[in-house]
């Protein structure tokens, strides 16, 4: 069976909305406008923008896993995806195009994990993979409550992601510097 070749403009295109997605979000945090304690509707509109495109590209080519797209490009999806929070059937409905991606290995575990979580705790519902986290009231990152918690790292690695305790360890490191760095 021959293999279609990378589809580079879709590649592209997908590659600059990510490019976008995180300029502004720079943009906005160098200016003092983020963290704010709504949705910088620059940001929404942004994240909306590239949703209803995203949502036409699934419609015409499925999923834009790695064999479509590429890496990145695939990695771009899932950015999308992750921020599309004004819309949760979509965020919902591109879990299980990952669940179906994951299986024909066609993009990476962890993004399906980072985005049945944020679907899931946004919904108030328990995490099943420990990939978000909030901050206790002394600003260290703890991780939002995850359903079956003694069964998380066997989850966490079936999909290549390292242990919750781990993964802890890396943000409460960051957040260590970060904080030697103001100092």
């Amino acid at each position: 069976m021959h293999k279609a070749p990378i589809n580079l403009n879709l590649a592209d295109e997908l590659i600059q909305m990510m490019k976008e997605d995180q300029q502004v979000l720079q943009a906005l945090f160098n200016a003092g406008e983020l963290p704010s304690e709504s949705y910088h509707p620059r940001m929404k509109a942004l994240h909306e923008r590239n949703a209803s495109r995203l949502k036409t590209i699934i419609g015409r080519h499925g999923w834009p896993g790695m064999s479509l797209v590429g890496e990145e490009a695939s990695r771009a999806a899932w950015l999308v995806a992750q921020h599309a929070v004004s819309d949760p059937e979509f965020m919902a409905e591109c879990v299980g195009l990952l669940e179906d991606a994951v299986a024909r290995q066609d993009v990476a575990g962890w993004q399906l994990a980072f985005l049945q979580d944020r679907v899931r705790t946004l919904a108030g519902k328990l995490q099943y993979y420990g990939t978000q986290f909030d901050v206790d009231e002394k600003g260290w990152p703890t991780p939002f409550p995850i359903e079956e918690p003694d069964t998380v790292n066997e989850r966490r690695a079936r999909l290549g992601l390292n242990s919750l305790e781990e993964r802890l360890e890396q943000m409460i490191e960051q957040e260590r510097k970060r904080r030697a760095d103001i100092e």
